[in-house]
């Protein structure tokens, strides 16, 4: 018994030794891909008093390229693209490196995979796991107002806590519903009777 064991953990820490070597092979191999987004401002503006943040508009004009290049997606023929930072209109990696700028900076973005369009790409155009370069020109930038702020902040919250009120109210409804006092056939027929 003892042998089979020690053959059991023989086997066992073998698979586990080459399943770690494929692993860090694994992670050696994507070292040239970026885990973060990476921001390189290629020009900014001499006054830059506003920066942008959560919940500010931009109006953007942007080109997309894959690595090797080859342009995906472009708004210069366009007007340009509003971006709401926080609303999800873009992918991830482009949101994030949209705050924090200022009207009049052009930046260049490197997007990583996982921020962008993941494992499965948007095919024909973008294959998977494909990490993307944007060139961004931030063309206006309006900040949100305190109404704004308040509906983006606290209307969600508001929302949040009327959830479990109205299903307590729901639940309470049922339950009094439930456990009244059912009239019976008799007391029914008894009353008929008594209004004759």
């Amino acid at each position: 018994m003892a042998a089979l064991f020690q053959k059991f953990n023989m086997k066992t820490g073998i698979v586990l030794i080459l399943l770690a070597a494929l692993t860090c092979g694994l992670v050696q191999g994507e070292d040239n891909a970026p885990e973060e987004v990476q921001v390189e401002t290629v020009v900014k503006p001499e006054t830059c008093s506003v920066l942008s943040t959560m919940g500010d508009t931009l109006r953007i004009h942007y080109t997309g390229k894959l690595q090797d290049g080859k342009v995906i997606d472009s708004s210069l023929s366009l007007d340009p693209l509003v971006v709401e930072l926080g609303k999800r209109t873009v992918i991830a990696g482009l949101e994030q490196a949209l705050v924090g700028v200022c009207e009049g900076q052009k930046i260049k973005a490197t997007i990583p995979s996982h921020l962008a369009y993941g494992k499965k790409g948007y095919p024909p155009t973008i294959p998977g796991d494909a990490t993307l370069e944007f060139e961004v020109e931030v063309v206006s930038l309006m900040q949100q107002t305190q109404w704004q702020k308040m509906v983006n902040d606290v209307f969600p919250l508001v929302c949040l806590a009327l959830v479990p009120t109205l299903l307590g109210m729901v639940g309470l409804y049922l339950y009094k519903k439930a456990n009244a006092e059912k009239p019976s056939k008799k007391k029914a027929k008894d009353k008929k009777s008594k209004k004759k």
